[in-house]
């Protein structure tokens, strides 16, 4: 008999390709004969796959202008998520956490009261964004909860320095590839007409919420000298700022009069628009100065375009330097338009290694594989 699994979560597919993880989760499980149900909002859609049934009982939770009104349709679609589950004869329930608050208090509180057995795909071990998330809330849930995941040895290790482990423990299970669920946009110019973007420039890309932890500020002050040495590049910018407004880059833009080599959208990018972001590219840069994975990361190798990182844990496990993709030393700006001007002088190069990380993220983090390494976590607190 298959064992049945719930994943819970309710972000889904606002604002972000979270929705890609959850569809990318529920087929490696279902692939390993887990019986998967799915509930998240009603703005993600049903990926109708085999072995995975799929509910929206988070109905317009993102669309309420008042908290109170957001949290009331929260601990709704809890309830009937988590009822659901239980008369369907689900043994665990599998949420995913970015920050720990009252609403993760009540979903963990339901669910044991329930008696189903609870699961942590924890993204951002301790939050960048919302310091109060690491408190004696946090360590409560995460010792009282049947077990804990994180992506990598980097998380692992930080969760072992700030919390207390459950009774099963904690295990690494990596972020799948995006592959299964992106249209590879092949031709180049057609992409590049529709964003605007000349066909004889070439194109560093930065893509993705727009945070301090992110780095965008290093790699505005790199890109004058690169503009010296390769006064055909140009900087396309491609995401919504979070917080703090995009003043503080424009400043540096103006500061050294980069506007003809940026391309700036600091918007909500569409679903539909993503593809031609990446297709318009040649490297995708991601100077960040604090991480535990990057969605982004595995996004730009499942588009399989080749990427610059700094050289944080996270990423250098999956990005060798002139491998898989190029490092250069965080938070140094000096380091990163070397690195870059390095890399354009030698677009052969480039070439070979876009190839060998695309290859990387197709065999090593395929959900197949992924959801097998999960199902053994699973059969640990049985």
């Amino acid at each position: 008999m298959k064992e049945k699994v719930a994943i819970i979560d309710s972000l889904g597919a606002h604002g972000s390709s979270h929705h890609f993880y959850l569809y990318g989760q529920s087929k490696g499980l279902a692939d390993n004969n887990i019986d998967v149900t799915l509930y998240t909002n009603s703005v993600t859609q049903n990926p109708n796959y085999k072995g995975v049934r799929f509910f929206t009982f988070y109905k317009n939770i993102f669309k309420s202008k008042s908290i109170i009104l957001a949290g009331i349709k929260y601990i709704f679609g809890s309830i009937l998520s988590l009822l659901h589950a239980k008369f369907s004869g689900v043994k665990i329930c599998h949420f995913h956490l970015f920050h720990v608050n009252i609403l993760v208090l009540f979903d963990f509180i339901l669910t044991k009261i329930l008696r189903m057995r609870v699961v942590y795909t924890i993204h951002d071990v301790v939050s960048f964004e919302n310091k109060k998330s690491n408190n004696r809330w946090s360590n409560w849930i995460y010792k009282k909860s049947d077990k804990i995941l994180t992506h990598n040895s980097f998380s692992k290790n930080i969760f072992d320095n700030y919390y207390t482990a459950p009774k099963h423990g904690v295990d690494i299970i990596p972020h799948g590839n995006y592959i299964p669920f992106l249209n590879i946009q092949s031709d180049k110019n057609k992409s590049r007409d529709r964003l605007s973007i000349p066909k004889d420039r070439t194109v560093l890309l930065f893509f993705g919420m727009i945070k301090k932890v992110k780095g965008l500020e290093i790699l505005l002050e790199s890109l004058k000298d690169v503009a010296q040495k390769n006064p055909d590049v140009l900087l396309l910018i491609g995401g919504r700022v979070w917080e703090n407004d995009f003043s503080i880059y424009q400043e540096i833009i103006d500061k050294h009069n980069l506007s003809e080599f940026c391309l700036i959208h600091n918007n909500f990018i569409p679903h539909e628009d993503v593809e031609h972001y990446y297709a318009s590219s040649d490297l995708v840069v991601l100077p960040y100065k604090r991480i535990y994975q990057s969605g982004v990361l595995m996004m730009s190798l499942s588009y399989e375009k080749a990427v610059l990182v700094s050289d944080l844990e996270p990423l250098t496990e999956l990005v060798k330097d002139n491998d898989t993709g190029f490092v250069f030393k965080s938070e140094d700006h000096y380091s990163l338009s070397t690195k870059l001007n390095i890399i354009l002088s030698d677009m052969d190069n480039l070439e070979k290694i876009r190839k060998k990380g695309s290859e990387l993220v197709k065999t090593k983090y395929d959900w197949l594989e992924i959801g097998k390494q999960t199902k053994k976590s699973y059969e640990s607190i049985l």
